[in-house]
């Protein structure tokens, strides 16, 4: 609980930053409630020490790309989330998620994971007030002259060295010594709660609505359904592995022993979640703590569960730290995301080999996957890229034959996303 106890205030950040205008306390108590229920069914369903929040990275794909870019109200974005949600859970179901698994190359999977890093990464820096679009349209460094991004800076040198030293609940520590920094320094860059005693409120539960459908065409809908979904379930197959590895999960072939149980709840927490206005909820690396204290069965996840639960009360607080002091959580995270670059166990999980980076048709569609995202703050842009150029280039060196049928269906739905301007609202 204590090292994923920052998205109770990340979330609310985050899902605000798309201009939905949405109630700090409001967010945060569905946050607590999303993460509380499902992390109990976790540990009640399939017996395992894996604890479930809104995601990092899926709650960035509703505020920047369904309310942001694509212009979608907030309940429309939670509609995604929930035919996401109940897509996903349908693949669990008729047990084709593993499948569906295998048809995307490993380098793509790293390059999702690594990319929706930088993104988070970026917002980090932009709510720091640190990076912003300078005069040619471009990220640039903005001055450091300012109150709140001493308070970030400040936040995010005390998170770092917290991190480093192996201390339990960092990056939770890092948000409550900025927001502790920001009361203390001038320019009102805190201020307290009016009500800091108001408790949980659950207006924003049910606000979903499948009306995406009509307002980005079906096509487009579904191929923003797909990104979801993709993003959503390569972060949960790498938190699996990862988790798994220290806990025992896992068989001789590193399989993870019993999969269905975790991976239904893990689906249905989405849907769940979305119904809930929090967002897409998932599996979080972080329940790896739990594990090196000794945890190993569900108990776990019931602990943890409850003790979100017990925030509800103290929702109303949450509304009184500013952006400055949860944008170190979000650099830090993001830059653990970006870890898996190496092939190794980071904060996205164990996705296997280094990417081969002199190979032209891998490095190529694994930087454009990776960069799109940050460069036009828009995850579905990126996937799209990698997917489209991977199959371009093993067609022009003669390897059509090595790419999966399924991956021509894909890369040519994701042509037809780019070139929609041009097919139908067409200028030229």
């Amino acid at each position: 609980f204590m090292v994923m106890s920052y998205i109770i205030a990340v979330n609310p950040s985050i899902l605000n930053l798309g201009g939905g205008g949405l109630d700090v306390r409001q967010v945060a108590t569905v946050t607590c409630l999303a993460a509380g229920l499902l992390t109990i069914a976790m540990g009640l369903y399939a017996n395992r020490a894996i604890a479930i929040a809104p995601g990092l990275g899926l709650n960035a794909i509703v505020a920047f790309t369904l309310v942001g870019s694509m212009g979608l109200t907030f309940p429309q974005a939670m509609g995604v989330v929930v035919a996401e949600g109940l897509v996903i859970t349908l693949l669990v179901l008729l047990g084709i998620r593993e499948y569906v698994l295998d048809v995307v190359p490993l380098a793509l999977k790293q390059a999702i994971s690594v990319g929706i890093g930088f993104f988070i990464l970026f917002i980090g820096l932009r709510n720091a007030g640190v990076a912003g679009v300078g005069g040619a349209g471009l990220p640039e460094l903005l001055p450091l002259n300012t109150w709140p991004i001493f308070v970030a800076m400040a936040g995010l040198a005390i998170t770092l060295v917290l991190v480093a030293r192996g201390v339990r609940g960092g990056i939770l520590w890092g948000i409550l010594a900025a927001t502790a920094i920001a009361f203390v320094v001038p320019g009102n860059v805190a201020t307290f709660p009016d009500e800091p005693l108001a408790g949980p409120d659950f207006g924003l539960i049910g606000e979903f609505s499948f009306g995406f459908i009509g307002e980005l065409g079906i096509l487009t809908a579904i191929l923003v359904v797909f990104s979801l979904l993709l993003a959503d379930f390569f972060d949960t197959m790498g938190t699996l592995v990862g988790v798994g590895s220290r806990a025992g999960y896992l068989d001789d072939e590193g399989q993870f022993i019993d999969a269905r149980k975790p991976l239904l709840v893990d689906s249905a927490a989405a849907a769940i979640s979305g119904a809930m206005s929090a967002s897409s909820s998932t599996s979080y690396i972080e329940s790896v703590a739990g594990v090196e204290a000794g945890g190993r069965t569900g108990l776990v996840s019931v602990v943890t569960g409850l003790l979100f639960l017990l925030s509800l009360p103290f929702v109303a607080v949450v509304s009184a730290i500013p952006a400055a002091a949860t944008a170190p959580a979000l650099i830090v995270v993001g830059c653990l995301m970006v870890g898996v670059l190496g092939g190794r166990e980071s904060g996205s999980g164990a996705l296997g080999r280094p990417i081969a980076w002199d190979d032209f048709e891998e490095g190529v569609p694994v930087v454009l996957t990776m960069l799109v995202m940050p460069f036009t703050t828009n995850i579905t842009n990126g996937i799209g890229a990698g997917f489209v150029s991977y199959v371009l280039l093993k067609v022009a060196r003669g390897r059509a034959g090595t790419v999966h049928p399924a991956m021509y269906v894909i890369a040519a739905a994701f042509l037809v996303y780019f070139l929609r301007w041009a097919l139908f609202d067409a200028t030229f």
